[in-house]
């Protein structure tokens, strides 16, 4: 039994459902009424059924026993292969089909039937009978209410047994043909009928509830342009609102909702929007006024030192620091005024760049500062070009190599890649050192994110910009950077459009 029931639910399961609200709704209707048609047509089938049964029932009363009991010869048994007419009972008066039959001691003596095509015959037809057929006739109780049987030679038939004058029984039948014939028309009748109120109720369901539907699925469409939108940076305009409907229904009140949530994440949107624009604006307002005093400062210091007269060692030093903080500051001003020129969405120069002859003199450079690294080019045999401002992508090489040089001990193996596939361009930068904690790889790009606060706590270091003016850099041209880092292993990779080689002039990022 259990096991039935799990190969039962195997096989709901395996059934195709709905996945939509419309197709549920349709297909939950359709299956409503076919239930509901079913049950009415069960109901109809069997009310029928019982009715002409007992139509049947009274029939066999009125008719009694008078065909059996003309079967009936005293002085002499008879049996099913006696060919005499006189022992085939006297059908005047009798229906068509009638049946009848005589058993002595539970065992069939005599048994005929009624021909249909009778008309002056005056004695029915003898009927075979199998052994079951016997035992079903010495079956039905004597005085009991009439039961159907069926015999293998004539069908089905409702018999009445009744108890006769010789201490024998006799069984009447009439034919239960025209009652399954009526009722078999009846279910053919209903089904056809049932059938064409499934399909036409189908139809007109999946188009009214699609109707009903229309208000949600235009809050759907609104939420799906609402997705596409990039709502994490710049100004977003939202779609326009979904038309409410009634609002004392569940789709009215949920169109009403849903434009409720818009108007205040649009609000949200523009005080965010509004917020972010005063503070680019502050911070290049800012970086372009401090690169004046920052750059008097540094002069000042610079031209110090440069005074003949004997200077005291200690402010000598003092100035020195001066120069050098100056200089780390204006260093800093400057990103900071890159960064704030970047998110307001300033072009970069356009112009195809030799990315080859930039890592090369960008190598040469890491060279001289960390001598103590070791570093590794691997160039394809021909130049590549992007397409992009040469500064910028110099600044970005610069970042990156200077970022390795720094967070890695000496010894430590840098190498650059540049490969070119799929349609872009890769700039891979790897090192073997200690590789970037996992805790700080997710906000590697953002600003003023370090790696080892401690390194910059005494002045050295850099403010944590130089990752996140790649990243600006990289999206500015249309690519990407992204970082993969473990424990002595450390790539960053940075992936620009590529660019027609045959494409002129080529800038390398020299300045006239």
């Amino acid at each position: 039994m259990t096991g039935g029931r799990r190969v039962a639910g195997r096989w709901l399961r395996a059934l195709p459902r709905p996945r939509t609200l419309r197709a549920r709704l349709t297909a939950g209707l359709v299956v409503l009424l076919a239930v509901s048609c079913a049950a009415v047509g069960v109901a109809a089938v069997i009310e029928l059924d019982g009715f002409l049964t007992g139509r049947l029932d009274q029939q066999l009363t009125e008719v009694g026993t008078q065909f059996p009991a003309s079967l009936e010869h005293k002085g002499r048994t008879l049996t099913d292969h006696d060919a005499d007419d006189r022992e085939r009972g006297d059908t005047r008066r009798q229906a068509p089909g009638t049946f009848g039959a005589r058993l002595v001691d539970g065992t069939v003596t005599n048994v005929a039937v009624v021909p249909a095509d009778k008309d002056d015959a005056t004695t029915g037809q003898k009927v075979p009978l199998t052994a079951r057929d016997r035992r079903e006739l010495a079956a039905v109780p004597v005085g009991g209410k009439a039961r159907s049987i069926r015999l293998s030679s004539l069908g089905g038939y409702r018999v009445l047994a009744s108890a006769g004058r010789d201490h024998d029984v006799m069984i009447t039948g009439l034919p239960l043909e025209s009652v399954e014939a009526t009722v078999h028309r009846l279910e053919a009748v209903a089904a056809i009928v049932f059938g064409a109120a499934l399909l036409i109720t189908g139809f007109a369901g999946a188009l009214w509830v699609r109707w009903s539907l229309q208000p949600l699925s235009r809050v759907a469409a609104t939420a799906t342009r609402v997705s596409e939108l990039p709502l994490a940076s710049g100004e977003v305009t939202l779609p326009p609102r979904v038309p409410e409907s009634d609002p004392r229904s569940e789709v009215g009140r949920l169109a009403g909702a849903f434009n409720r949530m818009l108007g205040h994440v649009e609000d949200a949107l523009t005080h965010r929007h509004a917020s972010e624009e005063r503070l680019r604006s502050f911070a290049a307002d800012a970086s372009h006024e401090l690169r004046t005093p920052v750059a008097s400062v540094r002069g000042h210091a610079e031209l110090a030192l440069l005074h003949p007269d004997p200077v005291p060692p200690k402010v000598t030093r003092a100035l020195e620091r001066i120069a050098a903080e100056s200089a780390r500051m204006g260093v800093m001003v400057d990103e900071m005024l890159l960064l704030a020129r970047l998110d307001a969405g300033r072009p970069l120069e356009r112009h195809p760049v030799d990315l080859t002859r930039l890592v090369l003199d960008a190598i040469t450079d890491a060279r001289a500062s960390g001598p103590d690294h070791r570093w590794n080019l691997r160039l394809p045999e021909d130049p590549i070009t992007v397409d992009g401002d040469a500064h910028r992508l110099q600044q970005v090489l610069a970042n990156l190599l200077a970022n390795a040089r720094l967070h890695t001990p000496a010894g430590t193996k840098v190498t650059v890649t540049v490969e070119k596939g799929d349609g872009a361009t890769c700039l891979l930068v790897h090192d073997d050192g200690p590789g970037v904690p996992p805790e700080t790889q997710p906000g590697v790009f953002e600003r003023f994110t370090r790696a080892d606060r401690r390194r910059t706590e005494g002045g050295g270091g850099g403010a944590g910009l130089g990752l996140s003016i790649v990243a600006a850099v990289a999206q500015a041209h249309g690519g990407t950077v992204t970082l993969e880092s473990h424990p002595g292993s450390t790539t960053f990779t940075v992936r620009l459009p590529a660019t027609d080689p045959a494409q002129a002039p080529i800038s390398t990022g020299k300045e006239p």
